[in-house]
């Protein structure tokens, strides 16, 4: 094998006609020629490495920045008066009260995930822990969305598995819960998956740290794990033997993970932040070192002087760029005052955790790397990390977006009897998207550090984040790919709204959003024109219910050929409780409490979980959003949970007020009595329309009868129109909606639980 040369700064000058692989690192031609510009001669190897990667879509938001930027723009400065930290850092970081914060974030994990499942979904949790690492936080839990092709595919099956078994190693072996997520099949998804991880992490305010390298002459220090060859382009395109003629083949494009390296790690920074040893730090995710170099850089003072060789190497023969460019996890990059290096050394030496000295920080505003004695990299780590390229891409209306919308559900025959009305309960029930995850859940921890206060099946995951006081946190994650393929506008509020109103029905406060935009490629002026909508979309609602945006994550290139996956803007919501033990689980567990809905209910059945599980159906326009009525809502669920007067809460999403009812049923096994007679006639709907409508704005909760006048008034004097339709079962042990049909528990449980287990086997640990 031929020995790689390393292509040095004084090599690049006198040879400024060398051809170079740009194309097959993802750059443009107009792209490498602006490199050329910036640099005024042809990028070195490792430079037009760490331009590659850094000015991926993945790493610099190069077609989203423009739409983006609403976030930062669309916000009143009441939703600014709890944000310590906002989008631009690793996570967005919250303040809710007594000295404590909370970051958290959500980012996606796509493309590794189809191509190796369960490393793909590992290292998308071990990364997305870092980045709450990162803010000097103690990750404290985690969250999923997933989203798989046809149930029946016979692909699905390898990815599920994958995924599911990658998640569940990577999150148990931490010792983080996994609280909460959500998972859906359809088609569109076969060939991309969605794989997006939420973490959250509490921190006293104190504690807070940022990535950035300031302070001329600190130390910048890798520790973690050794650089290896996995993961190296995961950020763009790039396979190894591009630089070097004769060396390896391609090198795993999916980074491999080490979960008990991670949980050194993690202790291993705490006790660093503790010791007040570390000035800057940041995590070493997409585009490795190139990104952790660049990004504190251009945070700080701008000027870096790294050693590339003294890089802890697991593989010997690793090239220059690909050190650059390796995504190997469990590593961090810290800035540390000389007088502090030998105290934050005994630290890593304690937690067995190597860490180098690869350079200084300078105030030549140059990022300036050497290898082997010659200098590889001098660039402005700005023109790197944050001036890339910018575009505002040519947006389409979708030629097929009107017949679409025209093509309503309203064609199809509405049940005419009770046994219609029941069996086509029964076949949402037990479809796909609105079956028991148990099958998924049950392989995860939920309890693990003792702080879990609501998880999978609650609308809502809760965690205690201060034992003394009880104060905790509630986060809910939402999307609607089928609403957002009618509308991406009132689809990214739908997802938004509802992930509000799951927070709202645990009895915490929503507070803050983190978003992971799942869409098709950028350069389909159709798909450019789903996301600019999704986005404005989610900005104006955000602005609507006072609440920012503190960070998130773009992927494109989600499709297969030329057809993109329906968009799918994931939206985490995370919402404040000042004591867990006023929460609201997500279910009645005594006989005799009235049932009452909060909210009205329209002929809303477009896009709906019934069009789609009963009819193979996807055409016309989503529900209506309501503002107003969910910011009401959310206020009396706050109130009603702080003064103790409802028992349970449980939201009307995907699958109506049938589901939300078998919700509330199978999740502490007691039945139910309801009627939906004076629903009917109060909101002018049919008997489909009562059970299975997607109305906004809508929650059942149940009551202890005693409470009944308190919540009555509650209700009347915060506007928020409620109907009793029903009372915890009184002995029958199902779930009747009288005059129409009656199910047992035992029924609902068996259908409800049987379409995942079918398909992928039995339920673990059930």
């Amino acid at each position: 094998m031929t020995e790689h040369v390393p292509d040095t700064v004084d090599n690049a000058i006198a040879t400024p006609d060398k051809h170079q692989p740009y194309e097959l690192l993802g750059l443009k031609a107009d792209e490498y020629a602006q490199i050329r510009e910036i640099l005024g001669r042809r990028p070195t190897s490792g430079e037009l490495a760490m331009y590659s990667v850094m000015w991926s879509e993945h790493c610099s938001y190069k077609s989203s920045k423009v739409h983006l930027r609403q976030f930062g723009q669309k916000v009143s400065e009441d939703m600014k008066k709890h944000l310590m930290v906002g989008m631009g850092e690793n996570a967005g970081v919250v303040d809710i009260g007594e000295g404590w914060a909370v970051t958290f974030k959500i980012e996606s994990h796509n493309h590794p995930s189809y191509i190796e499942p369960f490393q793909g979904a590992a290292t998308g949790v071990g990364g997305i822990v870092r980045d709450i690492i990162s803010m000097g936080a103690r990750p404290v839990a985690v969250m999923d969305a997933l989203r798989f092709g046809a149930i029946d595919h016979e692909d699905t099956h390898r990815v599920v598995n994958g995924v599911v078994s990658g998640i569940s190693f990577y999150g148990n072996c931490l010792g983080l819960p996994n609280i909460g997520g959500e998972t859906w099949f359809d088609s569109v998804y076969q060939a991309n998956p969605l794989v997006n991880a939420l973490a959250v992490g509490a921190l006293r305010h104190e504690d807070l740290h940022l990535a950035n390298a300031k302070g001329v002459g600190n130390l910048v220090v890798l520790f973690g794990a050794r650089t290896g060859g996995d993961g190296i382009g995961g950020a763009s395109i790039l396979a190894s033997d591009t630089f070097a003629e004769g060396g390896p083949t391609k090198r795993p494009a999916v980074q491999v993970g080490d979960p008990f390296a991670e949980k050194v790690l993690i202790e291993c920074c705490l006790e660093l932040f503790q010791g007040d040893c570390v000035e800057g730090i940041q995590d070493l995710g997409a585009a490795g070192i190139s990104c952790a170099t660049s990004e504190l850089a251009s945070n700080g003072d701008g000027g870096m002087h790294i050693t590339l060789d003294n890089v802890l190497l697991r593989d010997p023969t690793l090239t220059a760029e690909e050190i650059l460019m390796s995504e190997s996890q469990e590593r961090m990059m810290a800035i540390v005052r000389p007088e502090k290096l030998e105290a934050f050394l005994a630290v890593t030496t304690k937690w067995d955790v190597e860490a180098s000295v690869l350079g200084e920080v300078t105030n030549t505003g140059r990022l300036i790397i050497e290898w082997q004695g010659e200098t590889i990299v001098n660039v402005d780590p700005r023109t790197v990390a944050v001036d890339g390229p910018v575009y505002n891409r040519p947006m389409e209306y979708p030629s097929w977006i009107d017949a679409l919308q025209a093509d309503s559900a309203a064609k199809f025959a509405r049940a005419q009897t009770g046994t219609e009305l029941r069996d086509q309960f029964l076949a949402l029930l037990g479809s796909p998207n609105e079956a028991d995850t148990d099958w998924i859940t049950n392989q995860y921890d939920y309890y693990v550090m003792g702080n879990t206060a609501l998880h999978t099946p609650d609308g809502a995951g809760m965690i205690r984040i201060d034992e003394e006081s009880g104060l905790g946190v509630a986060l809910a994650t939402d999307a609607n790919g089928r609403y957002c393929q009618l509308d991406p506008y009132v689809g990214a509020q739908l997802a938004l709204v509802e992930s509000y109103r799951n927070v709202a029905t645990s009895g915490a406060t929503p507070m803050a959003v983190s978003d992971c935009l799942n869409f098709g490629s950028p350069e389909n002026p159709e798909v450019m024109w789903q996301f600019a909508r999704a986005v404005e979309g989610l900005a104006d609602g955000c602005l609507e219910l006072g609440i920012p945006v503190t960070g998130g994550n773009v992927s494109f290139y989600n499709q297969t050929g030329d057809v993109p996956i329906h968009p799918t803007p994931v939206v985490a919501v995370m919402g404040s409780i000042d004591n867990v033990a006023r929460r609201l689980p997500s279910g009645w567990q005594d006989e005799g409490e009235n049932i009452y809905l909060l909210g009205v209910t329209r002929d809303e059945l477009d896009g709906s979980s019934w069009a789609g599980a009963v009819h193979n159906h996807l055409g016309g326009k989503p529900p209506v959003v309501d503002f107003p009525a969910e910011k009401a809502l959310a206020g009396l669920l706050a109130a009603a949970a702080h003064e103790g007067i409802v028992t349970s809460a449980i939201d009307l999403g995907t699958g109506g007020l049938i589901k939300a009812l078998t919700d509330g049923v199978l999740r502490f096994g007691v039945g139910a009595r309801v009627w939906i007679d004076e629903l009917q006639q109060r909101d002018g709907v049919d008997a489909t329309a009562a059970l299975f409508s997607e109305t906004t704005a809508r929650v059942i909760v149940s009551v202890d009868r005693t409470d009944d006048v308190r919540f009555r008034g509650l209700c009347e004097g915060r506007n928020v129109p409620v109907l009793r339709i029903g009372v915890t079962d009184t002995g029958s042990a199902s779930l009747e909606v009288q005059g129409q049909f009656e199910v047992s528990v035992e029924q609902l449980a068996a259908v409800h639980r049987a379409t995942l287990p079918a398909h992928f086997g039995p339920v673990v640990g059930g």
